[in-house]
This record gives structure tokens, sequence and C-alpha cells, in this order.
């Protein structure tokens, strides 16, 4: 469905006259949740672990992730499995959910926004290429399947379900028949509210977050829900695992070096550690090394009236690609 970017937004409607009750005020055909007024929210275990494909475009492929006591299976839909750039939506929905309760008000599943409020939060541009992204990115939170023994809000569930058990854009048109999309209508699923309103484990982001390439975004977000006492220290293959890389290890590897050497991780620093597993020569067929990924919260400064600390470019390289 092509959509056009709405209309700049008309003056207030009048109020309905007493002699017309059948009149609506137009204000009420949408009652929006939205703007943001918080700060942008996401819950621990989307944090923590790899629900989302780490790519711009369409990963038709299954994801899974099994270590320790937690597994995770994600499969596809025809547009392929909801990505990290999709996950903004669902960042942005738990933030205004996180909002409501805070301020003490009801909270329900359902959703109402207005795209231009999801994209001045998320920093998109409001180009109709934009509007046609924000419905395959709900098409694919839609369809994408999901499965996990993670328990949410002290239930857990056996079987699939999607991010989005309803996703609807409402429209009106002009006096051309051209389409004008007016607000998103969006039903989160039982699963995710769960966790939200009875978990509480919701964490803020760094503003700049939404500046970072894929990898680099899930590095913060592991780091920010699993760090302890501002340190998080791991071995390379089981960090591979929990942000989600899908290409060989010697990549990650390598991408995590150019990525420290950055040092554009917001609040974090990340360093790379070779560590001699013994004092004895290695043996054929056996690592003269292992790596170890440590991760440091960074000591807060001031920042200068021009400076903008953590902040890196859309890196879209760092992304996985689709097929």
């Amino acid at each position: 469905m092509t959509l056009s970017p709405p209309s700049p937004p008309p003056a207030p409607p009048r109020k309905a006259r007493k002699s017309d009750p059948g009149a609506v005020p137009q204000r009420d055909l949408f009652r929006l949740d939205s703007p943001l007024t918080g700060e942008i929210r996401g819950e621990r275990s989307l944090m923590a672990f790899p629900f989302f494909a780490l790519a711009k475009n369409a990963w038709r492929k299954p994801l899974s992730y099994e270590h320790a006591n937690v597994s995770i299976e994600v499969r596809p839909s025809a547009n392929g499995v909801a990505t990290i750039y999709d996950k903004e939506i669902v960042l942005y929905i738990a933030s205004l959910m996180a909002a409501k309760i805070e301020a003490g008000e009801e909270v329900a599943q359902d959703f109402i926004f207005t795209a231009h409020d999801l994209f001045s939060v998320t920093g998109a541009n409001h180009s109709a290429r934009s509007y046609q992204r924000l419905s395959d990115a709900l098409e694919r939170l839609q369809g994408t399947q999901i499965k996990t023994n993670i328990e949410a809000g002290g239930e857990g569930e056996e079987g699939f379900f999607s991010w989005l058990s309803e996703a609807k854009l409402h429209y009106s048109r002009t006096r051309t028949g051209e389409r004008r999309l007016k607000a998103v209508k969006v039903r989160l699923c039982d699963w995710l509210f769960r966790a939200i309103l009875r978990d509480r484990q919701v964490l803020n982001y760094a503003a700049t977050y939404f500046h970072l390439g894929p990898i680099e975004r899930r590095i913060y977000e592991v780091a920010r829900a699993t760090e302890e006492d501002g340190r998080l220290e791991i071995d390379l293959p089981t960090f591979r695992l929990q942000i989600g890389y899908q290409n060989p290890l010697a990549n990650f590897r390598n991408t995590l070096k150019t990525i420290a050497a950055a040092d554009a991780i917001p609040d974090y620093h990340v360093a790379l550690v070779e560590e001699a597993p013994d004092d004895h020569p290695p043996r054929r067929g056996r690592p003269a090394s292992s790596i170890r990924v440590v991760i440091t919260a960074r000591t807060p400064q001031l920042a200068g009236p021009d400076t903008e600390p953590g902040l890196a470019p859309d890196n879209e390289s760092n992304s996985e690609s689709g097929d």
C-alpha cells in the first residue's frame, strides 16, 4: 500500500453544535496515545536477547538462540523476519506504555499514534519512502513468529506469537484520490504487554541510540541490560550468540575490533582482550589465545556546547545482508 505523508495538522476543530447530535469532533475520531512525552524505553529481555534480524533489508532465514536456560526461535513471514530497524516501532510503543504507567493511567494493548511523532522520535525523515517503510515494517512485525521459554509477567507461553497481533494504517483521501495517513493503530502481543505491565523491567535508552548501526545497537542493548556494576565481560563466541550475529566468528571479531576502535557506543567502552590459555605452546587444532569482550561504563562527563558524546553515524555497513 502506497501512502503519502500527511498534510499539515488542521486547525482545531469546532465543537459539535447541540442541534447536530450526530456530529463528532474530529479529535475524537482518533484518541491518540502520541506524542511521546517521556524517554525511549525498552523491555529488558528484548534488550538482552536476539529477537530481531541485524539487517536493513529483508532477512528471510529463521533465527534461533540457545544458551544456558534460554531458547528463542524466530520464523520469517513472506516478507522476512522483523529487523532491528522494525524494532524502533516496538520501542516506541513500549515507551508510550511506560509513560502511561508512570502517569498512573490505565493501559490497554491497543495503541494509536501518528507516524509523524514516531519519525520525530526515531530521527527518520518524513518522506513518502519512510511511510512506505513503516507499512512494510508493520507487516513484518505482525507476520514474524516468535517462540521462547522466557516467561513474562509470571506466565509462560507454549507456541508462537507475533509482536503485533493487529496493525492498521488509517488514512483519508484527498480530492485527487491520494491517500493521506492519519494514524497508526496496533495491538501489542500478550507476552510483551505482560512483561512491561507486571515485571516492570523497563530501561531507558540513550538519546543517540537511533544514530547507531545494527550491531552497535545490539552491543549497546546487551551492555545496558546485562552489565553489573558498570562492567560486562564475556567470551567472544557467547557474545556473538547474544548479539544475534549470523556470519562467521572471524567476521564478528573483525567487526568488533572496528567498533572498539571507533569507541562510539553510547555510555560504554568496548575492548577485546586476548588471553593465552596457558603457558604451554598451543597444540594443533587448539587456538593460541582466547578472546574476551570487556565492556565498561563510561565515566559521566560534562559535554561541551558543541559535542555529543557517543554519537555515531547510522552505519548500515555493519548490518548483515538479507537474501
